[in-house]
This record gives C-alpha cells, structure tokens and sequence, in this order.
C-alpha cells in the first residue's frame, strides 16, 4: 500500500512539472515570475536569484549563530558568566563579511542597470511631463 502511494505521489509530481509547470501564463497566487520575454528581464530573474542565494546563505549563518549563542549561554549550562573584553577579530570579520557579500551583489545589479540605460535612438512619442503647485500636466509632442 505504501509503494502504491508512494507510485501515485511521484506520477502527481511528474504531471504537474511536464505539463504545467512549461505554461507562459501567469495565474492567480502564482509564486515568481513568469518567463521573461526580453534580455532584460532575464538579467533581472537571474540577478534575483543570485541575491536569494546571498540571502539564503545570510539565513543560514545568522540563524546558527542564534542558536549556538543560545545553547552555549544558557543559565543551567553556564551559570556564572563569562566576561569578554575584547573581541577584535569578530569585530573585523563583521565589518569585512557584509561588505564582502554587498561587492558580490552590487557588480552584477550594477552591470544589469547599465546594459538598462540604452538610449532608444527614435522615440515613436516624446512626453513632456510639468509639475505645477496642485497639479501635474503632459503634454504630448509627435516625433517629426
């Protein structure tokens, strides 16, 4: 019986990535994004992916040493605390890991912002937006 569960789990998961996991469409309460249709937003799909796993990775550490700190400082392991004075080489290697970490993210987000700033040589339509006191207007210029 559990084999048999076991067959029908796995023949649902094979269904759900071979035919509907390829569709284009996005649907209501979809979890990320749909297939990018430029360049662009592929460069913006990978660059979040590589930020999540920076991100993950962060999770991972922050919450290790959350737990490590409370196991090792808990009242009925150590009951007379230690004290530390001086702590030059965490101190050091948490000022240069997040800046480490911000280098690897800002390349590629700078790389994707300035492949975004392409000039488009003949805009079909040119607006001029003006901001006045209480309102705003646009007017509208035809390329010649």
């Amino acid at each position: 019986m559990e084999i048999q569960m076991m067959f029908d789990f796995f023949r649902i998961l094979e269904w759900r990535f071979l035919t509907i996991a390829p569709c284009d469409a996005a649907e209501p309460w979809q979890l990320g994004s749909q297939d990018a249709a430029t360049p662009m937003m592929q460069g913006i799909i990978d660059l979040h992916h590589d930020i999540f796993f920076f991100l993950i990775l962060i999770l991972v550490f922050v919450s290790r040493m959350l737990v490590r700190a409370l196991w090792h400082f808990h009242e009925q392991t150590n009951p007379i605390p230690q004290r530390i004075v001086h702590g030059t080489t965490i101190e050091i290697l948490r000022t240069i890991f997040p800046s480490l970490i911000l280098m690897f993210i800002a390349i590629p987000s700078f790389a994707l912002l300035y492949s975004m700033d392409e000039v488009v040589v003949d805009p079909a339509i040119t607006m001029k937006a003006i901001g006045h006191q209480w309102y705003r207007s646009a007017p509208l210029h035809e390329g010649d």
